[in-house]
């Protein structure tokens, strides 16, 4: 009897911190941080943010966007699109694979701190993204040239 009860009070501690963790997961509260901590204040909309994108500059700064899609596998990037028709899509990815976002966050607001910068992404790359988006084999071989656009490293991210 005391062998058992051993076991369940050892099982106990393990058990709550699994069950809060995946509470905290699913229910994706607004305001729920990642990584470093930062306050939303002074965020610019996404839209201003690439209207002050010039040439290949980093821009450092806190940035407000709506969430396209997020890696299906970990939750290791995300996609920002503009609220305005036509405005490109930008990859987030967090800073040396600091923190990762939940899954199921498309179409939620979030605030980034960190910085955009241009870079050139591989085929390889670009084909692994779209892996991990889960599209369909014919998708990603149609995947042939390299892309040249923005991306955002994030130190921390808000959900609202």
């Amino acid at each position: 009897m005391l062998k058992y009860l051993f076991f369940v009070l050892m099982l106990l501690p393990m058990a709550v911190v699994a069950q809060s963790g995946a509470k905290a997961a699913k229910g994706n509260p607004k305001g729920a941080a990642f990584g470093e901590t930062f306050k939303a204040k002074g965020a610019m909309p996404y839209d201003q943010m690439l209207g002050r994108m010039s040439g290949k500059e980093k821009l450092t700064g806190k940035v407000r966007g709506t969430v396209d899609n997020v890696c299906q596998v970990k939750g290791c990037w995300m996609n920002i699109v503009s609220t305005q028709d036509g405005k490109e899509k930008m990859m987030v990815k967090f800073k040396d694979y600091g923190f990762f976002m939940p899954k199921d966050i498309a179409g939620r607001e979030v605030i980034l701190d960190g910085y955009a910068f241009y870079e050139v992404t591989s085929v390889d790359e670009l084909r692994h993204y779209a892996e991990d988006a889960g599209k369909t084999k014919e998708e990603i071989e149609k995947i042939t040239k390299p892309e040249e656009k923005y991306t955002f490293e994030a130190v921390g991210v808000i959900l609202k």
